[in-house]
């Protein structure tokens, strides 16, 4: 009887050290998993950032490799993402320009957006909208035309390119230079362009990038100031949260 009863204990242990050996892990259904719900970015993929002058950042406008980037944000996600994966040669682009708002990215939407064939587009624009609105400076461009305008390069570009990933970032302002002067005013007006740009991440099934999020809880370890130093353009540190931001959302949805 004892003797049987040890045949049995072996066998069954031997029965459960096979089934663990070839069972993943829990660890291994979950990264399975991740895997399976985020899209594969192809080799060669083109990642294109669009903006104004945070996504600028003082960028070359030449082919010069040393500054095609800029300063900001957009350079460090570039750099991050292409020393990680040098294997699949993503092509980054900066086109942020100083000064935009949303009816200057559909002056050159064509030449600057489409004609560069985005399979990832992100976007960040609403700040320079928002001081046409508090400054008078014209063309003032209202919630209503922000919206319209940036709805409509949306949709051509998801016509020309169906597959294509967008990353919607959330114009932030935090207190600082002119914008504290003027706080009531940008803050009403940034808190809807804020709004627009969820509203159209939801409906393009688009990454959503909360910044203002982001620096509002920074600044409850540091002064607005350390993170923007005038109240709309980040400082090196305010840049780093960014990016960093940008890889946590982008990365749910992407694997590279």
């Amino acid at each position: 009887m004892e003797t049987n009863s040890r045949r049995k204990f072996i066998k069954g242990a031997a029965l459960t050290s096979i089934a663990a050996c070839c069972l993943p892990s829990t660890e291994s259904f979950a990264t399975a998993a991740a895997r399976k719900s985020n899209q594969l970015l192809k080799n060669g993929a083109v990642i294109l950032f669009q903006g104004d002058s945070i996504t600028d950042g003082n960028r070359g406008r030449n082919s010069d490799p040393n500054h095609i980037m800029g300063h900001g944000y957009a350079f460090s996600i570039a750099s991050r993402v292409g020393a990680d994966y040098p294997e699949k040669r993503y092509q980054f682009y900066n086109r942020g320009i100083s000064g935009n708002k949303i009816n200057d990215l559909e002056k050159r939407w064509q030449a600057e957006t489409l004609d560069l064939k985005p399979d990832v587009l992100s976007i960040l624009v609403g700040v320079n909208d928002s001081s046409s609105v508090v400054f008078k400076r014209e063309p003032i461009i209202p919630i209503e035309k922000y919206e319209e305008t940036y709805t409509s390069l949306l949709e051509q570009t998801k016509t020309a390119f169906p597959n294509i990933l967008f990353v919607l970032c959330e114009p932030f302002i935090l207190k600082g230079g002119r914008v504290t002067e003027n706080w009531e005013a940008y803050h009403s007006d940034i808190f809807q362009r804020q709004a627009v740009v969820r509203k159209l991440a939801a409906k393009f099934d688009a990454v959503f990038v909360g910044f203002q999020e982001v620096f509002d809880k920074a600044c409850e370890k540091a002064p607005a100031g350390y993170w923007i130093w005038d109240g709309v353009h980040p400082t090196v540190a305010g840049h780093e949260l960014m990016a960093r931001e940008w890889l946590k959302q982008v990365g749910k949805r992407i694997t590279f």
